[in-house]
């Protein structure tokens, strides 16, 4: 209990120096790469297809555009995220089985399934059996089949998300807790992981999270065969009546947050970095201690780098630049912005841009 509470500590400290960054003129551009990251996260958790760079371009999709079953999960997934943080940005709202539903339906729309149906809970017949995880992870178990069990059994669940909320639990306890005893439950045919991790996400939301609640997602993926074989062992510890059996869970969320808002506050940083760049390299352009062509270079390695020399210098936009100018001048517009530290030169020759560190 006593690392349980020192990591609280640390994810709470974490936080309060991420939410007081700032973070501004960079947060559209952070929140992008979050949900991108985070759907690319969850989605492969469970089979997903598609690379982080096809889950940035399906997220772009029109609607009316998709083309195949990976991108409507990629486009349910955006739903569902924006149904979280509808919920989230309400002081009103609470977890209830509605809501439950409601993310299911967002989550499983028009996928298809031999039993799932979008919002509607499972009610086994006696010929069909569930089972839940697998060998590799601490075997195999059977959760609840029937549907008055399944109904039952989730409105406790969010019952006693309210009494741990009623007692001041905080959300970094509550949210993976009910994240847990939901998977236990695991109560549509279908998309039980995906919406699992978004419930957890919105309990963190209403209590002021951002953008981390969403990046744990990547974590779990990182991190999966640890994931599953702690939901097995947590189920265990409870069975065999052991004190507090989903500690182990819990210290594995917290780990995973104190990762991603150390990482969140580092990306920040690096996006300021970058925005203070680009105002400097536009100043010393205004100014004219840099050229046009100056300009264009730095932006380019800015937007694209690090460039490989050897590739600058073949790039048809870098041989209009110098279409009517020497050697000599190439060379010297170069030298110059090396000089300046606008620009770096790697041991592998290749070209960086001087807000970033090379050392």
């Amino acid at each position: 209990m006593q690392t349980l509470e020192t990591l609280l500590l640390r994810v709470n400290d974490a936080h309060q120096r991420f939410h007081t960054s700032p973070l501004s003129p960079i947060a559209n551009h952070l929140e992008k790469e979050v949900i991108v990251s985070s759907v690319y996260g969850t989605n492969s958790i469970e089979g997903g297809a598609l690379s982080k760079t096809e889950t940035q371009s399906a997220l772009e999709l029109d609607p009316s555009k998709i083309q195949d079953i990976e991108q409507r999960r990629v486009l349910n997934l955006k739903q569902a995220y924006q149904l979280s943080r509808q919920a989230a940005s309400d002081p009103n709202w609470q977890l209830d089985v509605e809501f439950i539903k409601a993310m299911h339906a967002a989550i499983t729309d028009q996928l298809p399934h031999e039993r799932n149906q979008p919002g509607v809970l499972r009610d086994n017949s006696k010929s069909i059996t569930t089972y839940v995880g697998d060998p590799a992870h601490g075997g195999r178990y059977k959760p609840p089949q029937y549907g008055k069990d399944i109904i039952r059994l989730s409105e406790a669940l969010v019952d006693w998300h309210q009494q741990l909320k009623d007692q001041q639990i905080p959300a970094l306890i509550r949210a993976p807790l009910v994240h847990l005893y939901y998977e236990l439950i695991h109560p549509f045919w279908d998309g039980n992981g995906r919406v699992g991790r978004v419930l957890e996400a919105t309990l963190l939301q209403a209590e002021g999270f951002k953008y981390a609640p969403f990046a744990l997602a990547h974590y779990y993926f990182e991190n999966i065969d640890r994931y599953f074989a702690l939901f097995n062992l947590s189920r265990k510890q409870a069975m065999k009546k052991r004190p507090f059996p989903n500690t182990a869970f819990v210290e594995f969320f917290l780990q995973g947050m104190l990762i991603s808002l150390n990482k969140l506050h580092d990306r920040a940083n690096n996006l300021i970095n970058i925005l203070l760049f680009e105002i400097e390299i536009k100043r010393r352009y205004d100014q004219k201690t840099i050229n046009a062509r100056q300009y264009a270079i730095v932006s380019q390695v800015l937007n694209a780098g690090p460039i490989p020399l050897s590739e600058l210098r073949q790039a048809p936009w870098y041989m209009a630049l110098y279409e009517s100018r020497t050697d000599k001048t190439r060379q010297r517009d170069l030298t110059a912005l090396r000089e300046l530290g606008l620009v770096k030169l790697d041991n592998e020759k290749r070209l960086w841009p001087g807000c970033f560190d090379i050392a």
